[in-house]
């Protein structure tokens, strides 16, 4: 299985497994990870949400070669579905961060409510690279927690930065020694399970409130312009550029 599931001492843990592509997310995962929040959302037995990757790798972001086969077309597709499905849960996420998190795996970071990350992660928001937008609100919310400039650097740019930069950038809550990360995350997720659930149920909603619709319609406004930009010259050169192993030429786009 390519997304695993479980659930220990109160905590619904969703693992991503997929190491020999580096955990990349393929529509049958983005599908089973939606499926499997809204079932933790659904289960009284479910105290807080547990996200995970392999040791030494968190996620490559979106598998391209999937991507290209079966472009997401609208807002229905599995990657939108996740998000929404994420977008939900009521009850506190956490995620354990090791090695690479790129794309949708630093963007998923933003809408989970406790970060830990191995002082040898990587991550990356390369979606320029890609000739596509920001997504999962993200040209919304990482502005918010770094500030105009630096999340112009990261969108803009797309180049990788460092575990300790996601910290000060206030997307992560802990920069961790690797072997760690899961443990203090999976510990921190099961401290939900001695605290009355509805009073910390309804404390993450206040504290999502004040931006709970501009963060749906920034999802939308991404998401729109990330299907339409798909069939574009700059994204159809700079992901076959990927899957040939060669640099892409923009010289030719205006």
């Amino acid at each position: 299985m390519s997304i695993r599931t479980s659930l220990q001492n109160g905590v619904a843990t969703i693992e991503i497994n997929r190491p020999d592509k580096k955990n990349a997310l393929t529509a049958e995962m983005y599908q089973a990870m939606a499926d499997a929040l809204n079932r933790a959302q659904a289960d009284p037995a479910v105290r807080a949400i547990l996200f995970a990757g392999q040791p030494g790798m968190f996620t490559a972001g979106n598998d391209l070669e999937d991507f290209v086969q079966r472009p997401p077309k609208d807002m229905d597709a599995p990657v939108f579905r996740f998000m929404q499905a994420l977008l939900g849960v009521d009850k506190p996420v956490v995620a354990a961060v090791e090695g690479v998190a790129v794309g949708i795996g630093v963007t998923l970071l933003l809408h989970c409510d406790l970060v830990y990350v191995a002082d040898n992660a990587k991550l990356a928001l390369p979606f320029v690279n890609l000739g596509v937008v920001a997504e999962f609100a993200s040209s919304f919310l990482l502005p918010l927690s770094a500030g105009y400039v630096k999340a112009a650097e990261k969108l803009l740019l797309g180049e990788p930065f460092s575990a300790q930069e996601a910290y000060e950038m206030r997307i992560v809550n802990a920069v961790l020694p690797a072997g760690e990360v899961l443990a203090r995350a999976r510990a921190t997720a099961e401290k939900f399970s001695r605290l009355p659930p509805s009073a910390v149920r309804e404390t993450k909603k206040l504290l999502r409130h004040g931006h709970a619709g501009e963060v749906a319609a920034a999802i939308k406004r991404e998401g729109e312009l990330f299907c339409a930009r798909l069939g574009a010259g700059e994204a159809q050169e700079a992901m076959t550029a990927f899957l040939e192993k060669r640099k892409p030429d923009f010289s030719k786009f205006q």
